[in-house]
C-alpha cells in the first residue's frame, strides 16, 4: 500500500494522500490503512506492541511508526495469512517494536518498496549477500 500521487502536471515529486502531522486519530488512521475502527481496536487487544498514545481527552493517537506497524500487520495477515498468534509469534510479543523504523526513509513501509520493485535486482542480490554474510558471522561466533 503506497500512500502517495503524483499531481495533474506530472510533478517528479510524489505527493502524499495524508498530510504529514505528528498524530492522528483512530478514524484516519482507519481511512488511511483500510480497516475499520474496531479491528485497530482489537488489534490493540491482540498485539502488546501496538500501543497508541491517549489524549487528554482519551481518544486514541497514531503517530507515523504506529501506522507503519498497522500496515505491516494488515499485510501479514490480509496478504500472507498469517493467524493473530503468527503475527504475534513473527514479532516475538516484541514490547519494543514500536520504536523500530520499518520505513525507507522516506516513510514508505520497506516491504512496500519491495513489493512495488523499487529495489532494482542489483540492489536485492547485495542485500542477500549480506544477509548471508551476517547470518554466518553469527553462526560462527555465537552458535546462533
Amino acid at each position: 500500500m503506497l500512500f502517495e500521487m503524483h499531481d495533474e502536471y506530472k510533478s517528479p515529486q510524489p505527493q502524499r494522500l495524508f498530510p504529514e502531522k505528528l498524530f492522528y486519530k483512530i478514524g484516519e488512521v482507519s481511512r488511511l490503512v483500510g480497516v475499520e475502527t474496531y479491528v485497530l481496536r482489537f488489534w490493540e487487544t491482540e498485539f502488546p506492541f501496538l500501543k497508541p498514545r491517549k489524549s487528554k481527552s482519551g481518544q486514541r493517537v497514531y503517530a507515523k511508526s504506529d501506522i507503519d506497524l498497522i500496515v505491516h500487520i494488515k499485510r501479514l495477515l490480509y496478504e500472507e495469512k498469517y493467524t493473530i498468534d503468527g503475527v504475534r509469534r513473527k514479532f516475538g510479543g516484541a514490547e519494543d517494536f514500536k520504536g523500530m523504523d520499518l520505513s525507507d526513509g522516506n516513510g514508505i513501509p520497506v516491504e512496500t518498496v519491495r513489493e512495488e520493485k523499487k529495489i532494482s535486482p542489483d540492489a536485492e542480490r547485495i542485500l542477500n549477500m549480506v544477509k548471508s554474510r551476517l547470518r554466518n558471522l553469527l553462526q560462527h561466533h555465537f552458535g546462533a
